[in-house]
């Protein structure tokens, strides 16, 4: 199986015939858009936790040395803070590409800091994909990111990079922030 999931995005009708819609972020996309957008805000969704379950493949890490890169994993009560941009569907091409290792477009409403909710598109790496690597202690997940360098850079530099966002945004991630602090001490050591 290919972890390349492009042309199954680019099948996906979702917001096709919408001129805007909301994109929300929850990983790379807080601290480093890439792409042209309209307006960007704080939002949450609801049911969804950030974990390092996802393989990179592609830009922390390699085929044959994989880094981790966050996902959202089914957590009914839990509440996912990240940020949401107004953009046009001329992004997809760009965002198709970028989370091509797995990601795949879903419709999930959001919730904004004013408490109006709008219906937006997120990118989610499901158990089903090849690139999944699935739960491990946090000292496993920081070891192998720490060991993971890819065309985008080092690992840690994703890892460190989104604490640094979510600490910025008042994120309550302890996931996110066990496996920042765990990498850097293995960095100091």
């Amino acid at each position: 199986m290919s972890f390349d999931t492009t042309e199954a995005n680019r099948r996906t009708a979702v917001f096709d015939d919408h001129d805007e819609l909301w994109l929300f972020g929850y990983g790379s996309l807080i601290y480093k858009a890439g792409f042209d957008y309209i307006e960007r805000a704080p939002a949450t969704i609801e049911g969804w936790v950030r974990r390092y379950w996802q393989g990179s493949h592609d830009h922390r890490g390699t085929p044959h040395a994989p880094g981790r890169v966050v996902t959202l994993v089914e957590a009914p009560g839990a509440s996912c803070l990240g940020m949401a941009y107004r953009v046009t569907p001329a992004v997809f091409d760009y965002l198709d590409h970028r989370e091509k290792n797995g990601y795949l477009r879903f419709a999930q409403p959001m919730t904004f800091v004013d408490g109006h909710t709008e219906k937006g598109l997120v990118y989610i790496a499901t158990p089903d994909n090849a690139a999944w690597l699935g739960e491990a202690p946090v000292e496993d997940i920081a070891a192998q990111v720490v060991a993971s360098t890819g065309p985008s850079g080092p690992n840690r530099d994703y890892v460190l990079n989104l604490a640094d966002a979510l600490a910025e945004l008042d994120a309550d991630d302890a996931h996110c922030q066990a496996v920042a602090a765990r990498v850097r001490e293995l960095i100091v050591a």
